[in-house]
């Protein structure tokens, strides 16, 4: 009964901008760290950035200095601030959060995806 439900990619101009979001819902107890991953066509999903819930941050070498990943804990709510985006960031773009329910264990949930496209 969980849910992440991504917003805000699309078709973009290299050097242009997009800031996804990705918003958690359900019967949630706490969310530890969230993140965000891309599969490009013919390429593995990889991991873009994750942030811990007290605001530890980690980026993919090929994105650092570009993007941003910041959340709000009190809307269970993660986002992606994208600059200066190129040709190859174009993907797949997929949320994860590290959930705990009423279990208590944390499960890994994701989102079903939103495109990235950059072009010109």
């Amino acid at each position: 009964q969980v849910q992440l439900v991504e917003s805000g990619g699309g078709l973009v101009q290299p050097g242009g901008s997009l800031r996804l979001s990705c918003a958690a819902s359900g019967s949630i107890f706490s969310i530890n760290t969230m993140g965000w991953y891309r599969q490009a066509p013919g390429n593995q999903r990889e991991l873009v950035a994750a942030i811990t819930r007290g605001g530890s941050t980690n980026y993919a070498d090929s994105v650092k200095a570009r993007f941003t990943i910041a959340r709000d804990n009190a809307k269970n709510t993660v986002y992606l601030q994208m600059t200066s985006l190129k040709p190859e960031d174009t993907a797949v773009y997929y949320c994860t959060a590290r959930i705990q329910t009423r279990s208590p264990r944390y499960d890994d949930y994701w989102g079903q995806g939103i495109q990235v496209t950059v072009s010109s």
